[in-house]
């Protein structure tokens, strides 16, 4: 049986390979922070939904719709897929317990196996009775499949035949094996026999005639246990092997089960935290193909709100037909936090699961990459600038056809002239290769160079600052300013407005 939950046609890998720049995404999206809140402590989960965020450039539509149809079933009814989840789980803690270092010959192997198939079994009646009474609440094509399966291979017909095979399994009343006389009277084609049902009639019984030879082993004869063990072995080998085979096939319907709905138990975890913080949530509209769609309501860092632990701005934004963002204002005004909401937003519509924002829609991309600025070498190797220059030349290296790359003040740890010429190029080579780019700069050169270019394929947001120097942390579409707010800095510092129209430093800084 397959589970079929995460992709229409095969198992979800979680030995898939990561993107190159897997660390750069979790350092700069902080991106832990939310596969921590997703796990809330459980482990595959945490290794499920981090595999699955960042594979998500993989999928195509179907299989996010796919997804998107299974997380509504499982927001529609979570206890029933809790309860699966858990079920799968008491699977694994039990077939632990099982001691499996019996299986050194056929008869431990058989042994551990019939222990492991009742365990499986009883898990398995309770897995379809869950189902069975459940199956109405789920109309996604996942999950409907995956129970019209369990009902279909899990009947009363099925439990009975298994039922029946792992008592007769026991061997209570003993073993029956047949065998015959091979070259030199070596024993031969061991059978392993059903065993002879012993007839009620005691009178027939009575009178019955049968030859019967019967071995009786002395107490302390263990070179007679031994050969009559080792005969055992030989009749029981095929069935304990069947059996084992068996016991693994379905311990890796119970692994696969519970690997597939740990992505859905991490979503439903999700969701419980964004919902208490009263932040939104949306099933984005995906787009495979077409111009450039990028457009969204209350779109906010869902990292910063699981963080604050309290619902944070959001932003609108409508940039279809925009291949290029370029993000200005004063510090600490919600450009940064924007482009991780850009980032996480697109890294939760590729991997199949809601998105936060009240509504979204974008373009599949084939990556999402982020080049944000660094602190200072510490071992003194090379400058920041060169730094800089290096991880741009990875990310050209490792960058998959229209790709989405994230800029945060990159490229300013030179001057002003050579920071954004080299923006400037850097961004119109890469637009060339039909890949789009959120840019957050302090760069008034590169910012106003391409706005006077009056591009059509391009949207200037900036960062809103009220008339008292107040963050309302919300982007407005505005064309870049040249000051960079230096009094600002000033009265957070010292708290008096007039000594900053008064000082000359200042004044130059404000005015750079």
């Amino acid at each position: 049986m397959k589970a079929f939950l995460m992709h229409r046609d095969r198992d979800f890998d979680l030995t898939a390979a990561s993107p190159a720049n897997e660390a750069a995404l979790c350092k700069d999206l902080e991106l832990d922070t939310l596969v921590v809140a997703m796990a809330n402590g459980d482990q595959l989960v945490f290794d499920v939904v981090k595999k699955a965020v960042l594979t998500g450039a993989a999928n195509d539509l179907a299989t996010i719709a796919h997804r998107q149809d299974a997380l509504r079933d499982c927001l529609n009814d979570p206890q029933t897929v809790l309860r699966l989840y858990g079920l799968a789980g008491e699977a694994f803690s039990r077939q632990k317990k099982v001691w499996r270092w019996l299986r050194e010959n056929p008869s431990g192997t058989l042994d551990v196996a019939v222990s492991l198939m009742t365990i499986f079994v009883d898990v398995l009646k309770r897995v379809r009775a869950l189902t069975d009474r459940n199956a109405a609440h789920f109309k996604s094509e996942a999950f409907s499949t995956l129970f019209a399966t369990l009902a279909r291979e899990l009947s009363d017909d099925y439990f009975a035949v298994v039922d029946a095979h792992l008592r007769r399994l026991r061997f209570r009343d003993g073993v029956l094996v047949s065998a015959a006389l091979g070259t030199g009277l070596k024993g031969a084609s061991y059978i392993l026999r059903r065993p002879v049902k012993r007839r009620r009639d005691w009178l027939a019984r009575l009178f019955q005639r049968r030859s019967r030879y019967t071995l009786h082993l002395a107490p302390r004869d263990e070179a007679g246990a031994r050969a009559m063990a080792e005969l055992r072995d030989r009749g029981v080998g095929l069935a304990a092997d069947a059996l084992a085979k068996s016991a693994d096939h379905v311990l890796s319907f119970f692994h696969m089960l519970q690997t597939e709905l740990a992505f859905y138990v991490g979503c439903l975890n999700l969701h419980d935290r964004l919902l208490a913080l009263g932040a939104p949530i949306a099933f984005p509209s995906a787009i495979a193909n077409g111009p450039p769609r990028f457009s969204c309501e209350e779109l906010y860092d869902v990292c910063l709100a699981l963080s604050m632990n309290r619902r944070p701005v959001g932003n609108d934004v409508a940039a279809d037909g925009k291949v290029l963002i370029v993000v200005t204002g004063a510090n600490q005004g919600g450009k940064t936090t924007f482009l991780r909401s850009v980032g996480l937003a697109q890294l939760a519509t590729q991997c199949g699961m809601f998105a936060p924002a009240a509504r979204l829609q974008a373009n599949l991309v084939g990556g999402v990459f982020t080049h944000f600025k660094r602190e200072e070498d510490a071992t003194m190797k090379s400058g920041k600038f060169d730094e800089e220059l290096s991880r741009m030349s990875d990310i050209v290296d490792a960058l998959a056809p229209r790709s989405l790359i994230l800029f945060n003040e990159s490229f300013a740890a030179t001057n002003e002239r050579e920071g954004s010429e080299i923006a400037r190029q850097i961004v119109s080579a890469l637009l060339e290769r039909a890949h789009k780019i959120v840019f957050v700069s302090h760069q008034f050169a590169f910012a106003h160079g391409f706005f006077e270019r009056n591009s059509a394929l391009a949207l200037f947001l900036r960062a809103d600052r009220l008339e008292d120097g107040r963050r309302t942390f919300k982007l407005i579409e505005r064309e870049p300013l040249e000051t960079s707010f230096g009094e600002d800095v000033y009265r957070e510092v010292f708290g008096r407005k007039e000594d900053a129209k008064t000082s000359p430093t200042l004044a130059r800084s404000a005015s750079a």
